[in-house]
């Protein structure tokens, strides 16, 4: 079982407050991190649906069956709980006694904002990152990486092929968390969405032109990425700019929680196909922008990922926000280095300076290159978990 960098945060914060609530995809590892950490909570599971209709009908006799310390899974699914977790955490307020995962953000973030503000911790918990499989001894060549994705059931030596497990994967997606939702209507248009939606992955969002080729309106498409966004599928990067009335793009860019959803979603099948795919490298892009809100998360950190872009078409990639300034980083799925990839930067750093630059990609470490480091795309993690500079001595 392949331990989790966040796992200090949750230890942390049950010794701070009565309960904890993780927010995740579905899959991500949210359960089985929380059952290994705490084997003495008792547990359930509210996509079961006998354990579902006994919270919704009798709350305390739920607790009866399932007493403190208890971890309750999917708590989004029965959200009204919650104000009977606030009643019994009130009633005693000892630390640590609950712990909350859901893989729908909207509904849960209002329910507990309004039941368990000031009583919960809140986290954030992607797929493995890079980093922890690194750990395990497991380093996969590229497009076999963005192929795999990093959905621990796959990593758990369980014989299934990753078109297979995304497949199911993708189908109980639908089942489980879109078919409930009162605002989709159409689940085959909502999965002609996705489909589309990984063919744009790493680009900006035309919402107008997506509307139209998934034949919906414009107001339906805002409430679906909404969902999409809630349920951690997509995520949406936040271009970053000096004002509003300036020259920079104001649009935000798409990406999804896990490359081998992409992959499946694009019908790539093995490692060969992703090689030869033309969108191979917005799908290298993901994985780098997830592995540097990975990163985020596991520090508890929100907000400090930006984009870069003006109406001349300049971008850089990725921008972190930190204590030190602004860290700036051009994403590239090449394996060898080359001086365009530093035009973005170039452009940024005469205009508007940073702290320190990088290029992520697929070839070696390179500590200094025309003042920026070449940084392979396994060891991302550790550069936006941690400052640039000591990354930099490290590779020295």
């Amino acid at each position: 079982m392949i331990s989790r960098q966040i796992e200090s945060q949750i230890l942390q914060s049950m010794n701070d407050f009565p309960s904890v609530t993780i927010n995740g995809p579905r899959g991500s590892g949210k359960t089985t991190t929380v059952r290994r950490l705490f084997p003495g909570f008792s547990y359930a599971d509210l996509d079961d649906f006998h354990t579902r209709r006994l919270a919704l009908d009798d709350p305390e006799g739920f607790f009866a069956w399932f007493p403190e310390p208890v971890i309750i899974d999917e708590i989004q699914r029965i959200p009204g709980l919650l104000s009977t977790v606030q009643v019994r955490i009130d009633r005693n307020r000892k630390k640590g006694q609950y712990i909350l995962t859901g893989s729908q953000q909207i509904p849960l973030k209002e329910a507990v904002s309004q039941s368990l503000a000031g009583r919960t911790s809140i986290l954030n918990m992607l797929p493995l990152s890079l980093m922890e499989l690194g750990r395990e001894g497991i380093r996969l060549e590229r497009d076999v990486q963005l192929l795999a994705g990093n959905m621990p059931y796959l990593y758990a030596n369980n014989g299934i092929s990753p078109s297979e497990y995304y497949k199911s994967y993708i189908t109980t997606y639908l089942e489980r968390d879109i078919a409930t939702q009162n605002q989709v209507h159409d689940l085959m248009a909502f999965e002609k969405l996705l489909h589309l939606l990984a063919a744009r992955t790493g680009q900006l969002i035309n919402e107008s032109s997506l509307a139209s080729d998934v034949g919906i309106a414009t107001k339906t498409l805002k409430g679906w990425l909404s969902i999409l966004e809630s349920t951690h599928m997509i995520y949406r990067l936040k271009p970053w700019y000096v004002s509003r009335t300036g020259q920079e793009v104001k649009t935000a860019k798409l990406y999804f929680c896990d490359t081998g959803i992409v992959a499946y979603l694009l019908g790539i099948e093995t490692p060969a196909q992703m090689n030869r795919d033309p969108l191979m490298g917005q799908v290298f892009e993901n994985l780098v922008v997830m592995e540097a809100l990975k990163a985020e998360y596991d520090s508890n950190v929100l907000d400090s990922l930006f984009f870069f872009r003006n109406s001349n078409g300049v971008e850089v990639d990725l921008l972190h926000k930190r204590p030190e300034g602004m860290n700036i980083f051009e994403i590239k799925s090449a394996m060898t280095i080359s001086p365009d990839f530093l035009k973005g930067i170039d452009f940024y750093s005469n205009k508007y300076g940073h702290a320190s630059s990088a290029v992520i990609y697929a070839g070696e470490n390179v500590p200094s290159y025309k003042n920026s480091s070449f940084i392979n795309f396994h060891d991302a993690y550790q550069l936006f978990a941690q400052k640039e500079e000591k990354f930099r001595l490290h590779l020295q």
